[in-house]
């Protein structure tokens, strides 16, 4: 049988690579310019490499009764590994995803193909353009992982999209975005105060390192309308291979500190990681 080979297609936003995992038939590596994107095992979507993924999926898992399905927001595709991970931990879920990468979105489509009967349907548009034409009330999880290259967008970051997010989403409901930062965490700082002049819950989950300001890395931030399931979702980070902590409350006040919202006009994109932060090697 012939060994998987590497594919390299220039994609709407760079240089797109779909490497296949040595360790595992049919699982994939997705990288643009070489930022890693998503990691997609075909034969087992449960399976979750990305420590910021299996946090994400915790959020999902801890949200409803196992099994139940959800309606869910996803900003930003790649290779769609939560909307698989969710098509198969909760059949029946009904998702949407936006994508505003074409090139990206076909490549996965003929490369990473999801199975009949997903219930995920893929939009190939800007996400805060799907977000603010997406009918309130309707999000039981809203999901933001979009990185232009290694960094969040400028116009996924105001107050005004948390306002958007806000509105899509059921009493209920939960955001979870993935974002990146480090000490002093002047962006964390922004993107939590301006969350919380929308949401009354907030919390955050990352590595203890990170949160000590050690260093660069994935930082998880959730708001909500109602009280977030802290101790369920602090339960199952703490077994993860890297486990993570969850901050709310008081510690999120003291982090906030005299951190401002910002606004659409103010908004910038997140800061460039350093070199080596995200490598695969």
């Amino acid at each position: 049988m012939n060994e998987p080979i590497p594919v390299i297609r220039d994609v709407d936003c760079g240089t797109a690579r779909l490497l296949p995992d040595v360790d595992r038939d049919h699982a994939w590596l997705l990288t643009v310019d070489g930022a890693p994107q998503s990691y997609v095992d075909l034969d087992d979507p449960a399976h979750l490499e990305f420590e910021y993924v299996q946090r994400l999926a915790h959020v999902l898992d801890t949200v409803a009764d196992p099994g139940e399905p959800l309606d869910v927001l996803h900003l930003g595709g790649g290779a769609l590994t939560l909307p698989r991970y969710t098509a198969a931990t909760r059949p029946g879920s009904r998702q949407r995803v936006a994508e505003a990468d074409r090139g990206l979105l076909e490549l996965v489509a003929e490369r990473l193909p999801l199975p009949d009967g997903s219930g995920v349907t893929v939009h190939a548009e800007d996400a805060r353009e799907l977000l603010e034409r997406t009918a309130p009330g309707t999000v039981d999880v809203l999901i933001a992982d979009v990185f232009g290259g290694s960094r969040v967008p400028a116009h996924l970051t105001s107050v005004e999209y948390a306002r958007a997010a806000a509105r899509v989403l059921r009493t209920d409901g939960i955001y979870a975005a993935n974002l990146a930062d480090s000490a002093p965490f002047g962006f964390l700082r922004s993107q939590l105060a301006g969350f919380a002049t929308v949401f009354p819950e907030l919390a955050v989950v990352a590595e203890p390192a990170v949160l000590r300001g050690r260093r660069f890395g994935n930082v998880v931030l959730l708001a909500a309308h109602t009280p977030l399931d802290t101790a369920a979702l602090t339960r199952r980070c703490a077994g993860d291979a890297f486990p993570a902590r969850v901050e709310h409350g008081p510690a999120l006040t003291r982090l906030i500190g005299g951190a401002e919202p910002v606004g659409d006009a103010d908004a910038v994109a997140s800061p460039e990681p350093p070199e080596g932060a995200f490598s695969i090697g």
